[in-house]
């Protein structure tokens, strides 16, 4: 039977793991500081990045919503795993042989997630060796007759499905799974009755996976005349699939897209293939539904898109649309989403209505690469879209189209190009550029009367002037489109104020949190006797006092892997977010020499806290009598004396 994992093989597991190794496969993370990293938080919807990581310590934290924790927590939070199957997953991926208390093993099942996961991942194997087989001839003739060799296949991981009720069930209850897993799968499906088939039959299938190259579910090609099916037939929703979340080929494209800054958004499977196949290795497509919000969450986060003031430094979204009716609706459900992106967005409409898949197959790769840099702004694809439903020629659809395409240029956010699009626009219809500038004026005011403002306005920073120049992470505004989280859970660092004397022992605690490696034991045990003005942070210094104490084994958890954790352990609950978070802060260092700015904060506080007694000192001397009292006036004077023998010494060093 399984057992409890053992506490120190989960530290060693939690030390060994790279937590940015595991985040940045959901989130693409920039750095924020010496020794801090940032992303859009993968826990909330946000414009501005608050979610920072910081691997010195092997935790997150988001200033936004309150999110934090270690590389177990991420996992949890972010698969829906249990603790000790986060654990396991980890142990595995760094080859380390866990051990269990009482004799106990290892869980192999990992939990359903994880059996519903190795079952999709079984039958992806089991459809690759189908397609080599003589009945699987028709997918490969439509995989040839599209362009594609046994080496693309192979690339993509597709496959085929016997033309069978329970070829596929056979093969995975071989290998131990049951008809309940593999219905929760969605790779089995019942009938009226009651009974269980393959879901898919006699049809080409692509493996849909997640961001850390797992496989959710499937898509599935009718190929055979006598298949009544639709034409796609898809992964229903499972605890593992969630079509609105999931982008064919983003395993495959993840990386191209954060360090070229941008992403392709194709229609179809072939056409993910087409455009990889062709050098855009930054294309991917929705499954069966249409793009939507919970795709654009995914696009951001991986883009790395927030908003920057330096606009050359924006990524780029670029849709392709079919010129059908239905690609033209495709199209205005994705100008509807549009300003959510920080990310410019841009239409690509291949020649003669063809797809990246057809356009391929019948001019070649240079053709593919040729539309997404021929691609034209989403404004201007949309305003020329209503413009085409006008006649020009008449005063009437002039009037008519101007009405139509105000609108449109009233939702561009960014000021400069509303502006150059009021002039285009009035070129277009041929009239005075006033005229399209009061249509634009109204069409904003009617917007703002009636609440249509579109969702995914930018928010505007609510950093002090302080917070911006020390560096330390402020609360961004709440985006209006998005309920934000309660934050009753006590002090944050966002709330502490900005007089020098609190900056100075936050930022003690943060060097002493963050790299204790890089202070000296002694100096970091009489930073933690120091005398606090702000009565939060003492709390912090009491625990880190108290996390000092070498305990009854002779252990020291300064400067150790467990540092941390040690001090959250002493610290009161509801000051452990206000810990977590000067953890995870970046530091207001700009020397990049930690150790430097670490010792040199420290001593600092030191320093101060030396003047302060000094001080107390010299004012109990004066107010001692040297004749009636020599004794204790002589003793005021030998601590007087030592104190500033520690101050010159603390200088010195």
């Amino acid at each position: 039977m399984a057992g409890l994992i053992r506490r120190n093989d989960i530290d060693e597991v939690r030390a060994r793991v790279n937590i940015v190794d595991i985040v940045g496969d959901y989130v693409t993370l920039k750095g924020a500081g010496v020794g801090s990293l940032k992303g859009l938080c993968p826990f909330h919807d946000e414009r501005s990045p608050s979610f920072h990581v910081r691997p010195q310590v092997g935790r997150y934290h988001c200033f936004g919503c309150g999110e934090d924790g270690d590389v177990f927590t991420f996992l949890q939070r972010m698969d829906h795993v249990s603790f000790s199957e986060a654990v396991e997953r980890m142990a595995e991926r760094i080859g380390f042989e866990l051990h269990y208390e009482d004799g106990g093993t290892a869980n192999r099942d990992y939990g359903n997630r994880a059996r519903l996961l190795a079952a999709n991942k079984a039958a992806a194997e089991y459809f690759v060796s189908q397609l080599v087989r003589p009945e699987a001839e028709p997918a490969r003739r439509f995989l040839g007759e599209r362009g594609f060799d046994p080496a693309a296949a192979e690339r993509f991981g597709v496959g085929f499905a016997p033309k069978s009720f329970d070829a596929l069930s056979t093969h995975l209850r071989s290998l131990g799974f049951t008809e309940a897993e593999l219905v929760t799968a969605g790779l089995l499906s019942t009938g009226e009755r009651g009974g269980a088939y393959d879901r898919f039959r006699g049809r080409l299938v692509w493996p849909i996976r997640d961001v850390t190259g797992q496989t959710l579910g499937f898509g599935a090609r009718r190929l055979l005349d006598d298949d009544k099916g639709p034409k796609y037939l898809n992964t229903p929703e499972t605890p593992v699939y969630h079509k609105s979340q999931v982008l064919y080929g983003l395993d495959l494209a993840k990386r191209d897209i954060s360090k070229g800054k941008q992403v392709v958004v194709v229609e179809g499977y072939t056409d993910v293939m087409a455009c990889h196949l062709a050098g855009i290795t930054t294309a991917v497509a929705t499954c069966g539904t249409a793009f939507g919000v919970d795709h654009i969450k995914v696009v951001r986060r991986v883009l790395g898109d927030f908003d920057n003031a330096d606009s050359t430094a924006l990524g780029e979204v670029v849709f392709t649309f079919d010129p059908d009716e239905a690609g033209q609706k495709a199209a205005s459900r994705a100008f509807a989403e549009e300003q959510r992106f920080a990310a410019q967005t841009f239409v690509a409409v291949a020649p003669d209505g063809l797809d990246p898949c057809d356009l391929r197959l019948t001019r070649g790769d240079e053709a593919v690469r040729l539309l997404i840099s021929g691609k034209k702004p989403m404004f201007e694809f949309m305003i020329r879209r209503v413009l085409a439903e006008h006649d020009l020629d008449t005063v009437e659809g002039r009037v008519a189209a101007l009405r139509a395409a105000a609108p449109v240029v009233a939702g561009i956010r960014d000021r400069a190009l509303s502006t150059g699009y009021v002039r285009n626009l009035a070129g277009w219809l041929g009239v005075d550029p006033s005229e399209v500038s009061r249509a634009v004026s109204a069409a904003q005011h009617k917007a703002s009367a009636v609440g249509e403002q579109r969702p995914g306005a930018r928010p505007q920073s609510s950093a002090t002037p302080d917070q911006r120049q020390s560096g330390a992470p402020s609360r961004p505004m709440a985006d209006q489109s998005v309920e934000q989280p309660e934050h009753d859970s006590g002090p944050s660092i966002t709330q502490l104020p900005t007089d020098p004397a609190t900056r100075l022992e936050r930022d003690a605690l943060m060097a002493l949190l963050q790299h204790p490696e890089a202070i000296d034991r002694d100096l970091a045990v009489r930073a933690s006797q120091s005398s606090f003005s702000h009565p939060s942070l003492a709390v912090v210094r009491d625990a880190i006092a108290a996390a000092l104490m070498i305990d009854e084994s002779g252990n020291d958890a300064f400067a150790s892997a467990a540092w941390l954790d040690r001090v959250l352990r002493e610290v009161p609950a509801p000051f452990s977010r206000l810990v977590t978070e000067l953890a995870i802060a970046p530091l207001p260092d700009r020397s990049n020499d930690v150790r430097a700015y670490c010792e040199g904060i420290t001593t600092s506080l030191v320093d101060r806290d030396l003047l302060r007694l000094k001080a107390e000192l010299l004012g109990r001397l004066q107010r001692t009598d040297s004749v009636a009292d020599a004794g204790r006036y002589g003793m005021l004077q030998r601590e007087l004396v030592a104190v500033e023998q520690e101050r010159r010494a603390l200088r010195s060093d």
